[in-house]
C-alpha cells in the first residue's frame, strides 16, 4: 500500500534554541553541501555515528534521520525550514525527535513497525511506499531493522539514502552489513536484491548512506552504487557473520 501526503502550511514561529539544546564541549561543524540541494551533517554521536541529510526541494524540504541536536544544527534546519522529516530507521531516531519536532514544526514519517518508538509525537506512517514530491518518494526495505526504509530523491540522475540498509564497508563500496542490531539478515538481503532491480545506472547515481561515511573518506557520498550492487555474491552474504 502506498500513500501521498496532502500539502499543508507551514508554521514560521518556532521556540528560541536554548530551549532544547544544552551547552555542548564539542566543536560543532556545519552541515557540509554534498550536492546541488544536498547537504550533510556530522555524524550523531546519539545514533551510534548515524548520519543525517537534508534535502531542499521546491515542494518542501526534507530532513533524513536525526543530527545532532545541537545549536549549529538546529540553527540551520530552522534558517532552511523543513516540511518532512523522514526516519529511515529504529536506530536513527535520536533522543531529541519530539523537541525538534516541536521546533520545526515539520511532519516526521515513519514505517508503521516503528511508530511505537515514538509515543506522543505526532507521526505519519506508511506501509509500503510514500509519496513525499514528484521527485522524492520512500519505500520499506525490511531486514535491518523491522521498519527500516529508503528514500529516494530523482535528482542528479538519482540519489538513494539507505539508512543502515547499506553502508559502505572499509574500501568504501555499499554493502548489506551483518551487525549485532541487525532484525532480521536474509528478509535485508532480498530487499538489497529489489533495489538492484528497481534502479539503473541511468535512475541511480549516487547513494548516501545512514552511517559509516568515514570509510567514504572524505567524498561524503557513493557514485554509481550498481556497479557494486550488481557484483555481490548473496550465497556467500546468506553465510555472513555478524560483525562486532
Amino acid at each position: 500500500m502506498s500513500s501521498n501526503l496532502d500539502q499543508h502550511p507551514s508554521n514560521d514561529a518556532s521556540p528560541l534554541l536554548s530551549e532544547i539544546s544544552a551547552p555542548s564541549s564539542r566543536l560543532e561543524k556545519k552541515p557540509r553541501q554534498l550536492l546541488d540541494g544536498l547537504f550533510a551533517f556530522s555524524p550523531n554521536r546519539e545514533t551510534l555515528g548515524g548520519t543525517s541529510y537534508l534535502i531542499v526541494e521546491n515542494g518542501g524540504n526534507i530532513l533524513l534521520d536525526s543530527p545532532a541536536p545541537d545549536p549549529v544544527n538546529q540553527g540551520f534546519l530552522q534558517e532552511m525550514g523543513v516540511r518532512w522529516w523522514f526516519l529511515t530507521h529504529r536506530g536513527n531516531h535520536g533522543k531529541s525527535v519530539k523537541s525538534l519536532q516541536s521546533v520545526l514544526n515539520c511532519e516526521i514519517l515513519v514505517q508503521e513497525q516503528e511508530a511505537y518508538l515514538l509515543p506522543d509525537i505526532p507521526v505519519t506512517l506508511f506501509r509500503e511506499e510514500v509519496m513525499l514530491t514528484p521527485d522524492c518518494y520512500g519505500f520499506w526495505t525490511s531486514g535491518h531493522s523491522p521498519g527500516s526504509a529508503c528514500l529516494y530523491w530523482g535528482k542528479h540522475d538519482g540519489v538513494l539514502f539507505t539508512g543502515r540498509h547499506l553502508l559502505p564497508n572499509q574500501q568504501g563500496l555499499p554493502m548489506p552489513l551483518r551487525t549485532a542490531k541487525t532484525f532480521h539478515w536474509p528478509r535485508q538481503l532480498r530487499n538489497v536484491t529489489i533495489i538492484s532491480d528497481r534502479f539503473s545506472s541511468s535512475s541511480l547515481s549516487y547513494l548516501c548512506p545512514g552511517a559509516n561515511t568515514g570509510f567514504l573518506r572524505g567524498k561524503g557520498l557513493i557514485e554509481q552504487p550498481l556497479q557494486q550492487l550488481c557484483t555481490l555474491d548473496y550465497d556467500t552474504l546468506a553465510q555472513a557473520s555478524i560483525i562486532v
